[in-house]
């Protein structure tokens, strides 16, 4: 009952925490763009999803697989492979090859533009989990150490492409950008339903070598991207207060959804404020340290 009570009150005050920063000034409704540049700006996370589940699990990058993808492109900083047990490396490479289909997929059909510089250090992803938790870690958080701080780490990036399709699908014109979109978003959303389960089965349980359990960590994570993206609440960790469960009936949250059990949207300026790390689309930074690719990333930089 105390545990229980415990998650309650963290869930709360994590859901309400980003309502508290949200910007009446961020741009938080639709852009508008072409069919072929809100895809390609796709691109900026499939390249950033394709490159840490493929050195994850095979220790080599993107460039290895399909030569010709990042079309001159920067390789991904710090990226390595990961000390994963067998059942999640064999899930993390398929995860890395589905991303490269979804790159040649893109590509095909819209063109795209070079692979742009990420950064996928441990270093980097200390920093972001510091600041999800809300101080700074000791020992820094490795996501290459184990499976479970892996599997975390990954809790941070099929998400954010998932609600960014949600978004794009209601403002695609023709019929074959819908459909690759709706093909993408099937899988994307497949990735993050699997990482949130392999992680709830270990939701109470605390994270070697830290007091913080697992729920506790994409609580944090969750509410950092709120508070990143300005735009309300549209993120949710693995437990919730039971009004904000499914019908209100569970304090189970494995699918982040609203009050009907929709998913969540999310605009590219929303998505650009939460890979930079910086709450602003006009300021590069954290996984992007040169700023996205494509036409409407490279815009806002060029406003800036």
């Amino acid at each position: 009952m105390v545990a229980s009570n415990i998650f309650f009150v963290l869930a709360s005050l994590v859901l309400l925490a980003p309502t508290l920063v949200h910007s009446n000034d961020a741009l938080c409704g639709p852009i508008e763009a072409s069919d072929k540049d809100r895809i390609q700006f796709a691109l900026n996370l499939e390249f950033f999803e394709a490159e840490y589940f493929l050195h994850g699990a095979t220790g080599y990058r993107l460039d290895y697989f399909e030569p010709e993808f990042a079309q001159g492109g920067p390789p991904p900083i710090g990226a390595q492979k990961a000390n994963l047990d067998p059942v999640t490396h064999r899930i993390i490479e398929e995860f890395g090859y589905q991303e490269v289909g979804h790159l040649r997929a893109i590509l095909n059909t819209f063109g795209g533009f070079p692979r742009p510089l990420y950064d996928l250090s441990r270093e980097n992803f200390a920093k972001v989990f510091n600041q999800a938790i809300g101080y700074k870690l000791n020992p820094p958080f490795d996501p290459y150490y184990d499976s479970i701080r892996f599997l975390l780490s990954c809790y941070v990036i099929p998400y954010v492409g998932l609600v960014g399709y949600v978004g794009t699908i209601p403002n695609l014109a023709n019929y074959t950008s819908k459909a690759l979109v709706a093909g993408l978003l099937g899988v994307e959303s497949g990735q993050d339903a699997v990482i949130r389960a392999l992680l709830y089965e270990k939701a109470y349980n605390k994270v070697y070598p830290y007091n913080i359990t697992v729920a506790e960590f994409t609580a944090g994570i969750s509410r950092l991207r709120n508070s990143l993206a300005k735009c309300g609440i549209k993120d949710e960790g693995l437990i919730v207060p039971l009004y904000l469960g499914a019908e209100n009936r569970t304090e189970s949250n494995v699918l982040s959804a609203d009050t009907n059990s929709l998913s969540y949207s999310r605009t590219p300026p929303e998505i650009l404020r939460i890979i930079y790390g910086s709450g602003s689309e006009y300021t590069a930074g954290g996984f992007l340290p040169k700023g996205g690719n494509g036409i409407i990333a490279r815009s806002y930089l060029q406003k800036a």
